[in-house]
């Protein structure tokens, strides 16, 4: 990855914390050099049925040997984009050819009860997986600051339909290694923390664990667990669990300690890897 490139687009959004959007400027110089080395794109308008029909045309391209590979990759040199399109994909693979169909997916109501606003999503992508969120257009969508989320922490917006195409289009071209024998025993590692957890422990406390087998930030480990769980290693036995506390997790949230992690969705993608 081209470092010079890489600081134009962290410089963008990110100054000891998120750059106010108002105050976000490139020097077009700058932005053109980064767009030259695939790290900033220029804004993106698609229709969700537009957007579905691109990632079933990518899809057939991408085996899941090349996601596991990518995924376990990331493990030592913190690429963390090769981490994200492991979620990506799994998402791709739930969808069905669909088009648009408008569904409520949140309201705001004023002093007297009345709805005064609400927000929409597609019915169909909802109800595929939760956490999917199909849009009906994406207008000139910022895949920039999509990219920096990537690179950052490994995507936070795993589910959105503009993103897992983004990623998987980066994915695509992106040229991955072999992992390394480093990559594959800090994985086990990460397995070996879940087999260990406590049967009462929640996310929170699997993500502390991980820090003594990852080299990480918080927010780096949440993400991994976040995709993880996405794609169903830590699958919840079950969904009738209370939540504790204010958290902004989404595919783990109903995971416990007592769950550890699901053989099946294990042996899928890196079976080849846990001999």
């Amino acid at each position: 990855m081209d470092k010079k490139a890489k600081n134009i687009l962290f410089k963008t959004y990110w100054k000891n914390g998120w750059i106010d959007a108002n105050e976000i400027q490139i020097d077009a110089a700058d932005f053109e050099y980064a767009k030259s080395k695939g790290l900033m794109f220029e804004p993106l308008t698609i229709s969700h049925d537009q957007c579905l029909d691109k990632i079933f045309e990518i899809l057939p391209t991408i085996s899941i040997d090349k996601v596991s590979t990518a995924f376990l990759s990331s493990l030592s040199n913190r690429r963390l984009d090769w981490r994200s399109s492991l979620a990506s994909y799994f998402i791709a693979k739930q969808l069905v050819p669909h088009q648009y169909t408008k569904a409520v997916s949140g309201q705001s109501f004023g002093e007297n009860g009345e709805v005064t606003h609400e927000s929409y999503t597609c019915g169909i992508c909802r109800d595929l997986k939760y956490g999917i969120i199909g849009d009906k257009y994406y207008i000139n969508e910022d895949l920039n600051v999509l990219n920096f989320e990537r690179i950052k922490w490994g995507g936070i917006r795993h589910g959105n339909l503009i993103y897992t195409l983004f990623d998987l289009q980066q994915l695509q071209i992106a040229e991955i290694p072999e992992p390394s024998t480093e990559d594959v025993e800090i994985f086990k590692n990460i397995l070996s923390i879940i087999k260990n957890s406590q049967p009462n422990d929640y996310p929170s406390a699997l993500e502390k664990n991980l820090s003594t087998v990852l080299k990480s930030t918080k927010d780096e480990r949440k993400i991994l667990i976040e995709i993880l769980a996405c794609i169903n290693i830590l699958k919840p036995t079950s969904y009738d669990r209370p939540s504790r506390g204010k958290h902004d997790w989404t595919f783990v949230e109903y995971w416990r300690g007592e769950d550890k992690y699901n053989e099946e969705a294990l042996n899928t993608y890196f079976g080849k890897y846990m001999i």
